[in-house]
């Protein structure tokens, strides 16, 4: 049996970065190595008859922050870290679903905003346009893409972090490097690309935040 010490963190940057301050903060050893980056989009911004904005991801935040510096609309996030990113960006008028797209589907549902402009990523994992169909109006904005890094997996981990489906199909190409390690994935999305891949065990968080991600390693150094 292996015990989890060193812990792989596969996600973007800066995400990774903060996901390894956890880590530490837990008393594992973090081993950053992305397997995406984010690179960010440059489209036009048009908020002519838009109410309200969304977002599903800090990434998203981050990059039309960059694009567009109105921040008199409402927003809707479907988690707190995302709230905490608007409020960093100077938004003020912020509600969280405190939970995954379906819960952020359904707060806007209950609130109904009008016309929605949801800035995010170039292909996202949960489409929120069409889960508001036929109840809120919802553009998708492509602001930022993940495009895969090539690097290398690393050497003496015994777990890995996966915060996307994303980047579980790009952990498939070092599956030679996964045998007996165990996978904590974000949301169960995220782990159904890993389950032809030779690792010991695939675990779900049980909530999809960062926090809960790493609670499913269990104790560092704990044989499991």
């Amino acid at each position: 049996m292996r015990a989890i010490r060193r812990v792989w963190v596969t996600r973007a940057e800066p995400g990774a970065a903060r996901t390894a301050a956890r880590l530490n903060a837990r008393g594992f050893e973090p081993v950053v190595a992305p397997l995406l980056a984010i690179r960010p989009l440059s489209p036009m911004i048009d908020l002519n008859g838009v109410e309200a904005l969304a977002f599903t991801s800090v990434n998203g935040v981050e990059a039309f922050a960059a694009l567009d510096g109105d921040r008199s609309l409402p927003v809707f996030t479907v988690g707190d870290a995302t709230a905490q990113a608007t409020r960093e960006a100077g938004f003020t008028d912020v509600h969280t679903a405190s939970g995954d797209v379906h819960a952020l589907a359904r707060l806007i549902a209950e609130a109904r905003p009008g016309s929605i402009l949801a800035p995010g990523a170039a292909g996202p994992a949960a489409d929120l346009a069409a889960l508001m169909s036929g109840t809120v109006e919802v553009r998708t904005l492509p602001v930022y893409e993940a495009v895969e890094t090539g690097v290398p997996a690393p050497a003496g981990f015994d777990a890995v972090l996966v915060h996307s489906p994303r980047a579980a199909r790009a952990l498939a190409m070092h599956a030679w490097a996964l045998d007996d390690r165990v996978a904590v994935a974000i949301s169960a999305k995220a782990a159904e690309p890993l389950e032809d891949l030779p690792l010991r065990e695939v675990r779900v968080a049980t909530t999809p935040t960062d926090a809960a991600l790493i609670e499913g390693l269990g104790e560092p150094g704990r044989r499991v």
